[in-house]
């Protein structure tokens, strides 16, 4: 048996058909597209770092795109060695900050941006071993 795999899909709008966001903000490396007749997405497998995930359209189900919600269910999270910078790249590709990159004392530095979903950008830190939360 092989060994499974988290891999989270992403519902997206119908009818999208540039998702090169993913390419340009986090280096994403697409594996697979399924295109329809009009070449709009039905479904496209992205890696990071090996991290598999995938976008597929909306369809009658209760799984709902954000942008059909009004709202988001999902925090996606990528954790990365200089989140300021991936920040900054996600923004040159059309992500909207809704929260700036700091420290928090949990551990993180962390910066908070949206394109369909809220994506969270970390980075460890060392706050040492006693820390209460």
């Amino acid at each position: 048996m092989a060994t499974p795999i988290f891999a989270p899909m992403l519902i997206i709008p119908n009818g999208v058909t540039d998702v090169s966001f993913y390419t340009k903000a986090f280096d994403a490396e697409e594996v697979h597209r399924f295109s329809n007749d009009d070449g709009s997405i039905h479904v496209v497998e992205f890696s990071i770092g090996g991290a598999t995930f995938h976008l597929h359209e909306q369809w009658e189900t209760t799984l709902i795109s954000p942008t059909r919600a009004n709202a988001s269910t999902v925090s996606v999270n990528i954790f990365v060695d200089d989140v300021d910078a991936v920040v900054a790249q996600a923004v040159a590709a059309g992500a909207k900050i809704t929260s700036p990159v700091q420290d928090f004392d949990y551990g993180y530095r962390q910066g908070d941006h949206r394109h369909f979903w809220p994506l969270l950008a970390n980075t460890e830190k060392d706050i040492g071993e006693n820390q209460d939360f």
